[in-house]
C-alpha cells in the first residue's frame, strides 16, 4: 500500500506541473559545450643505464619501475584546435656497476604541462605540435661512497613537443596508435662543480650551482609510442617509453637512459561547460 500511495503522489505532482514549463525547457537550461578529455594511467618496467661522474666514473645498469599519469583535453582556442596536456612521471631505479661491487638507488619525479595545435589532414589522422613547461627533481645514491654518497637533480625547462596519432579499426575492434616526442630547448638546472661537496654548497648557497640548460650542454628527449584497444567500457593502453636525460656541465657528465614497457588504461570523459 505504501508503494502504491507513493506512485499516486508522483503522478499527481507530474499532472500539476504546467505543460508550458516543458515547452520552454530548452530556453531555460543553458546550452552546454562538450570538452572531450582523456586520462591515462600507465605502469612500466624496463632497463636503465646511468652515469654520474660526480659519484663514479663507471656506467651502472639495472632495473627501473615507473608510472605515467597523463591528461589531455580539447580547448576552445583557435576554433577548438588547441589541446591542453599534462603528465606526471615517476620512476625508481636500482642499478649496479659492471663488477657488481657497488649499487645505485635512484628516484625521480617529473611534471610537464602545455598546449598543442592539432591538425587533421586525413580522416582518422591527427598531427599536433606545441610547447611544454616542465620540472624534474630526483636523486642518486651510491651505497659505496663515503664522502659524497648522493647526488641531487633539479631542472626547469621549456620543451618543444610534437606527435601523431591514427585511429583505425580491425574487424569490430577500434584501435588508436600514437607517438609523441618532447625535446627540452631552454631552462635551468642544478649542477655542482667537480669535486665540490654538499657541505661546501650548504655554506656558500646553491645560487652559483644553478646554470642555464640547453641542447648544447643538456641534450634530453622523451619518446612515447602507445597502442589503445578501445573496448566497450574501457580502453586498454600498452606502449614503449624511451627517456634520455643527459648533461655535460662544469666538468661533470650525467646520463640516464631508460627503455620501458608500459601498460595501463585510459578513461574518456565529456565535461560539460554551461554558457
Amino acid at each position: 500500500m505504501k508503494t502504491f500511495r507513493t506512485i499516486q503522489c508522483l503522478l499527481f505532482l507530474l499532472c500539476i506541473i504546467p505543460s508550458s514549463l516543458y515547452a520552454q525547457q530548452d530556453d531555460v537550461v543553458p546550452v552546454a559545450e562538450r570538452r572531450p578529455t582523456a586520462r591515462a594511467l600507465l605502469f612500466g618496467i624496463g632497463r636503465t643505464r646511468q652515469l654520474d661522474t660526480y659519484l663514479s666514473p663507471m656506467d651502472y645498469t639495472g632495473l627501473q619501475v615507473s608510472f605515467l599519469a597523463s591528461s589531455e583535453r580539447m580547448t576552445h582556442l583557435l576554433d577548438s584546435r588547441v589541446s591542453f596536456q599534462s603528465s606526471f612521471f615517476g620512476a625508481f631505479t636500482s642499478t649496479d656497476n659492471p663488477a657488481n661491487t657497488a649499487n645505485y638507488l635512484g628516484g625521480r619525479l617529473d611534471y610537464h604541462a602545455g598546449w598543442h595545435y592539432n591538425y587533421s589532414p586525413l580522416k582518422g589522422l591527427n598531427l599536433k605540435g606545441g610547447a611544454l613547461l616542465g620540472a624534474d627533481v630526483g636523486f642518486l645514491y651510491n651505497s659505496r661512497n663515503g664522502n659524497n654518497p648522493a647526488q641531487g637533480r633539479f631542472s626547469l625547462d621549456v620543451s618543444l613537443s610534437a606527435g601523431v596519432d591514427y585511429k583505425m579499426q580491425i574487424r569490430r575492434l577500434p584501435l588508436r596508435i600514437a607517438y609523441q616526442a618532447d625535446l627540452p630547448m631552454i631552462g635551468m638546472m642544478f649542477s655542482p662543480e667537480f669535486g665540490e661537496s654538499y657541505y661546501e654548497i650548504s655554506q656558500t648557497g646553491i645560487g652559483h650551482d644553478i646554470i642555464c640548460a640547453h641542447p648544447g650542454n643538456a641534450f634530453s628527449v622523451r619518446q612515447l609510442v602507445t597502442l589503445d584497444f578501445c573496448l566497450p567500457r574501457t580502453t586498454l593502453r600498452m606502449g614503449y617509453l624511451c627517456d634520455a636525460r643527459q648533461s655535460y656541465a662544469r666538468h661533470l657528465k650525467y646520463s640516464d637512459v631508460s627503455h620501458s614497457f608500459m601498460l595501463g588504461f585510459v578513461r574518456h570523459f565529456q565535461f560539460m561547460k554551461r554558457l
